[in-house]
């Protein structure tokens, strides 16, 4: 696959053990929910490597010092309907304070073509950092859509976060938006006719919130 200045695969041995876990079939949903949250964590400290800070005054026992820390109301996380409601906690255990803000796209099963139903956003985020949260990138159509949908209305910093790619999607997503930095744990091999990701781990919502 060709390289792409604004994709970073993971290539950790840590993520490598729990997505190894993840597409077990036998993973029971909480666990499998609790890797996708530990997963997203992981990945969050190289995502937010230039989070914006600020430098604000801090009394230790010995003397006041300068201390840099993460500016407030400057990050968004945005997980895509539903299945990127798994990866929110991953990253709000990094940013307690950051605000949500919701996307829904479904996608048509014959076409594989998404289909936008809802959008909820932080008032401000046209100021913030989003981190747009989808665990499965396949096609890349819903990734695609829900960062034009961003952009629409304002947003001028976005990244964008999965845990298991496909190389037609991330190929797709990173040549539709290559002012998007995107951050992928695991890339498989293809998709299969049906556009699911193989090996993939299955339908990652069905497995978060046991619907099937």
């Amino acid at each position: 696959m060709k390289n792409y200045e604004n994709v970073m695969v993971f290539n950790h041995p840590l993520i490598n053990h729990k997505v190894a876990i993840l597409r077990n079939e036998k993973t029971a949903m909480k666990e499998f929910r609790e890797l996708i949250e530990e997963i997203t964590m992981v990945m969050s400290y190289e995502a937010f490597k230039d989070a914006p800070t600020e430098t604000v005054k801090v009394k230790t026992p010995l003397e006041v010092c300068d201390q840099k820390m993460i500016m407030d109301n400057s990050i968004a996380i945005i997980p895509i309907l539903r299945a990127g409601l798994g990866m929110v906690n991953g990253v709000h255990n990094i940013f307690p304070s950051a605000r949500v803000g919701h996307i829904g796209m479904y996608r048509d099963e014959e076409t594989a073509i998404p289909h936008e139903y809802y959008c909820k956003l932080p008032e401000g985020i046209e100021n913030m950092t989003a981190i747009l949260l989808d665990p499965m990138l396949a096609t890349g159509g819903s990734a695609c859509d829900a960062i034009t949908a961003l952009k629409n209305r304002g947003v001028k910093k976005i990244k964008f976060m999965a845990i298991i790619g496909a190389p037609e999607g991330l190929a797709k997503v990173a040549e539709t938006h290559p002012d998007v930095q995107i951050y992928v744990s695991t890339l498989d091999r293809q998709l299969n006719e049906n556009y699911y990701i193989l090996p993939g781990l299955g339908d990652a919502g069905d497995r978060l919130f046991g619907t099937k």
